[in-house]
């Protein structure tokens, strides 16, 4: 599991200077819309659109573009889409399970752009259900070491609500029940700590270890997944070690 988190990490640390930073950016702005419309424009009053908002400054996204995007949501300004959530549930190389959350204004591209890249990547799709027992939904926020120790982080969230705290290398990771999200970001915020993101996401409940070859074709999978604008979120269940991942940078 840490080794898809440290991997997951490292690529969105070099998503800010490549050319996927445009998908990055539409993607947190959909995010802000979905928020703004579920739960109300006002982020002091809803949180998740709070966070979605936090997420999109910390990825350099233009302050016009959130605070549009909010508007949209909230119906304060015309133009947003009819945005759908749907999940699609798979198996990729070396029997990796894969979760893919879509949040899409057109059911039926999203549907043929998951398949696509599924079946060129080695993988292949799933019946509902097949997968996602293998997922729990937890509450994951994250936030950049800036000389804390994991003691230091623990002894902030813990009284919150959170489960464990995971070292990313050069970040951690607080996981928690979502329920408990809001708690363990406002103890952050109430220790002085900064943080990256705050959102629900999906952890596997059991691992499969890769080699390099293997970790190849699961990345590439992810890669190509992500690439759909109607894919918003990619989880796997695979663990790529330490050593592995070392292999890969070279």
């Amino acid at each position: 599991m840490s080794g898809h988190s440290k991997w997951a990490t490292t690529k969105h640390k070099k998503a800010g200077i490549d050319a996927k930073r445009g998908k990055l950016f539409a993607k947190l702005i959909k995010n802000i819309e979905v928020a703004a419309r579920t739960g109300g424009s006002d982020p002091a009053g809803n949180p998740t659109l709070f966070d979605a908002i936090q997420k999109a400054k910390k990825s350099s996204v233009p302050n016009d573009n959130i605070e549009r995007a909010r508007k949209r949501g909230g119906g304060e300004e015309a133009g947003g889409a009819d945005w759908q959530t749907i999940m699609y549930e798979g198996y990729g190389p070396n029997g990796v399970a894969v979760l893919i959350e879509c949040l899409t204004d057109n059911r039926n591209r999203a549907a043929g752009e998951v398949r696509v890249a599924m079946t060129r990547n080695g993988g292949n799709m799933a019946d509902p259900g097949s997968v996602s027992y293998l997922f729990h939904r937890k509450g994951v926020v994250t936030l950049e070491k800036n000389g804390l120790s994991e003691d230091d982080v623990l002894m902030a969230v813990l009284d919150a609500g959170a489960e464990e705290v995971n070292d990313l290398g050069d970040s951690f990771e607080i996981i928690s029940d979502p329920s408990d999200l809001i708690p363990v970001r406002k103890a952050l915020q109430a220790a002085g700590i900064d943080y990256d993101s705050a959102e629900s996401g999906f952890q596997p409940s059991v691992s499969v270890e890769v080699d390099a070859d293997g970790a190849r074709k699961v990345i590439k999978l992810v890669d190509a997944l992500e690439d759909s604008d109607d894919v918003q979120n990619v989880y796997t269940n695979v663990d790529i070690s330490d050593e592995i991942l070392a292999q890969l940078d070279d």
